[in-house]
């Protein structure tokens, strides 16, 4: 057991069953189908990891943007967070795919090469309809749909405003799924993909280069093209993407009313808005159940985030990226499960010390060096 709580060990204690909860999921589909289809139709597992994951990135985001003070500081941190792990996968992928032993999405030889570079290394390959290296990777874009919403609200003073952001995303995500039952940017739009991909790297940049009212007018394009792109490119429909985001939201709305900004009651309420709304957002019989245990899980975590949690809990957290990033590529290796989660675990630890804590140091070494800098 750990000594003494650490302020934020109960988001680590939910990240790490989080990330078992998908690679189960996959793991039961590629090894034991018939009893998997049977346990997927119940509830589905896999949904309920990402949802958890998403709430944590809510919470934990905006607290994350706001400590630093400095948008620079947080698109570096985020890139050196990010970036080195996913590299490094997508650069395994494709040596697997190379030696015959991985199948990479037929999709990919369909479109130029130069268009699906640009989705996958910004992340935003699921909300501009193109195909993934690594097919998990598809909750990376709505995570910078997020990131780019939380910057432009940063940048203008309305962080604050989460609940309500919440709960009207989450009212206004079934006229609009009804609306929009599909993703609005096609399958074969390389142009529309392409401009809005360097959109938003270029938001970004000047977001993290500009100054004054140039640095805000880019995080506030930004921000319009993170919320633009859940709206239009969601290939789940737009009413799952909208709930998607408004989950993270939910969750910041519970660190707002923990930090004493917001009353309790208005995190209450977009949270029950937000399950209200996405319960029936899909017609699969596992997806409600997955959606309300997820909920259910963050609460009780939250509820025990001032208890001791075992260190073994905590350090899967530490892992989880890996664990999430590789386990797909492990699937296709790996002789049966027990063998699969023997190489999984260490491996994705042999990652997290080898690729992941390295780019974060140099991230951190490369925000110091630059010093702070006003959002304007």
């Amino acid at each position: 057991m750990s000594q003494a709580p650490a302020r934020l060990a109960w988001l680590d204690a939910l990240r790490g069953p989080a990330a078992l909860a998908v690679t189960l999921h996959h793991a039961g589909w590629t090894f034991v189908p018939g009893l998997w289809a049977a346990v997927d139709g119940r509830v589905d597992l896999g949904t309920c990891g990402v949802f958890v994951f998403f709430l944590v990135s809510g919470y934990i985001i905006p607290a994350s943007l706001e400590r630093r003070g400095d948008l620079s500081a947080f698109w570096t941190g985020r890139a050196f967070r990010l970036l080195p792990l996913l590299l490094a996968a997508f650069a395994l992928a494709l040596a697997l795919a190379g030696a015959g032993a991985l199948p990479l999405a037929p999709e990919l030889a369909d479109r130029p090469l130069p268009v699906v570079v640009l989705g996958n290394v910004t992340m935003l390959q699921e909300l501009l309809n193109l195909p993934a290296v690594i097919d998990v990777t598809w909750t990376l874009s709505y995570e910078m749909a997020f990131y780019l919403m939380c910057v432009a609200l940063f940048a203008v003073r309305q962080g604050h405003r989460s609940a309500g952001i919440a709960g009207g995303l989450a009212v206004a995500a079934v006229p609009l799924g009804l609306l929009l039952p599909g993703a609005t940017i096609g399958g074969g739009a390389d142009a529309a993909a392409v401009l809005l991909g360097l959109a938003v790297a270029a938001a970004i940049a000047v977001t993290v280069l500009g100054r004054g009212r140039v640095r805000t007018a880019a995080a506030v394009a930004g921000g319009l093209l993170g919320l633009t792109l859940a709206v239009l490119g969601s290939r789940g429909g737009t009413w799952q993407g909208v709930i998607i985001v408004a989950t993270m939201f939910a969750g910041t709305a519970v660190y707002r009313a923990e930090r004493g900004q917001i009353p309790p009651r208005a995190a209450v309420l977009a949270v029950a808005a937000v399950l209200a709304c996405g319960l029936p957002a899909k017609d699969d019989p596992g997806w409600a159940p997955a959606l309300a245990l997820a909920f259910g899980v963050f609460a009780a975590a939250f509820a025990l985030r001032g208890r001791v949690f075992p260190r073994w809990l905590a350090w899967l957290g530490t892992i989880s990226f890996s664990l999430y990033l590789l386990h797909p590529l492990l699937l296709h290796v790996a002789p049966g499960l027990t063998v699969f989660y023997a190489v999984l675990i260490p491996l994705s630890a042999v990652t997290y010390h080898l690729i992941e804590t390295p780019g974060r140091r140099l991230g951190r070494f490369l925000i110091r060096r630059s010093g702070p800098r006003p959002p304007g």
